[in-house]
């Protein structure tokens, strides 16, 4: 029987200028969905799990046309609900070189945003699943959604389902200090933390010692990191995929994770980046598909890391990549050779 997994947030319309344009030259945009839940997923299902994505969305033809990407990619809509005026909206002007990405939002008011409780029903959309993923991103959308995912995350281990989250902090949704408060009360709840070098520091004051616009990578400072916060919140794993910018368009990549007792770290990417949105979705897809599905600490790493560094070589949010297509990678092959 397929691993069923939940996932919940916000899936957004993304408008990104063609060809690397700024968005001062753009005559036309690319419209793309997504957002950190939807996209992982979408990558959950691309691994043949039983994945469901839980949101609101309008009940009006952009609505359902979000609805209907994240479904024809194999991802269960049946607990989406319909209502609100809008569905959350940003521009994405994507960068090359030296010169970095710029995104602009326009989601106030979103359908998700001014979701209630009695849009969602915890009991049934939790019977019979494993694993329960959100970020940090969604109790963060307004008051009452902080209050609905304390209450998803209470119903999930009411239910003995696992629980994940990526921090993924957003400094035009809310303050360091109304983050901590609230993530604290959540990570009471939580199995699995994917935090980032700023998203630990940003939330929780927990520093790494790197210099992320530097270049200058200290892996020995999250080891610390991790061991905080384990030692924090009684966690079981903490993960973190670590982004070495030497520009816009190259970037190196590695994944580490720790569960209070071993210390792991994945091979090391030199990505040459074609989208790098969705980059840290595609490793918390992969990281729990490595779980749900038994690998030990090492694969995991290793498996999350090059799903991670497939993702953005990909346009668009989403992951179009195989487990056979990770697996690959993971094993060495990187060569990117033509396939006949």
């Amino acid at each position: 029987m397929s691993k069923k997994v939940v996932t919940f947030g916000e899936i957004m319309l993304r408008l990104t200028p063609p060809a690397h344009e700024r968005f001062v030259q753009a005559d036309s945009f690319n419209v793309i969905y997504g957002g950190g839940e939807a996209n992982t997923a979408v990558s959950l299902a691309n691994y043949g799990l039983d994945a469901r994505f839980v949101t609101k969305l309008p009940d009006n033809p952009i609505g359902q046309a979000a609805l209907n990407e994240v479904r024809r990619f194999g991802v269960n809509t049946d607990y989406i609900a319909r209502g609100g005026d809008r569905l959350g909206i940003y521009y994405c002007e994507n960068g090359a070189s030296q010169r970095p990405s710029n995104v602009i939002y326009d989601r106030a008011h979103s359908a998700i945003a001014e979701a209630e409780s009695a849009d969602f029903d915890w009991e049934e959309i939790f019977a019979d699943v494993d694993w329960f993923h959100y970020t940090g991103i969604t109790p963060a959308l307004s008051e009452q959604m902080s209050d609905v995912t304390l209450e998803a995350v209470k119903a999930a281990k009411k239910h003995g389902v696992k629980v994940s989250c990526d921090l993924n902090y957003r400094a035009k949704l809310w303050s360091r200090e109304r983050a901590g408060q609230v993530m604290e009360g959540l990570m009471e709840y939580t199995d699995v933390v994917i935090a980032n070098e700023e998203d630990a520091e940003m939330v929780f004051n927990i520093k790494s010692g790197s210099d992320i616009t530097g270049g200058d990578l200290n892996v020995d400072g999250y080891k610390d990191v991790a061991s905080q916060l384990i030692e924090r919140f009684d966690l079981e794993l903490v993960g973190s995929h670590l982004r070495i910018s030497h520009s816009a368009s190259r970037n190196g990549w590695l994944v580490i994770l720790f569960d209070g007792e071993n210390f792991v770290q994945s091979a090391k990417y030199d990505i040459h980046i074609i989208d790098r949105v969705g980059g840290g979705d595609s490793f918390a897809g992969g990281l729990i598909y490595s779980l749900v599905t038994g690998k030990d600490l090492q694969d995991a790493a290793e498996f999350g890391a090059a799903a991670s560094c497939l993702k953005q070589s990909i346009p668009g949010d989403f992951n179009h990549v195989s487990v056979k297509e990770v697996e690959t990678l993971a094993a060495g092959n990187a060569s990117g050779r033509v396939k006949r």
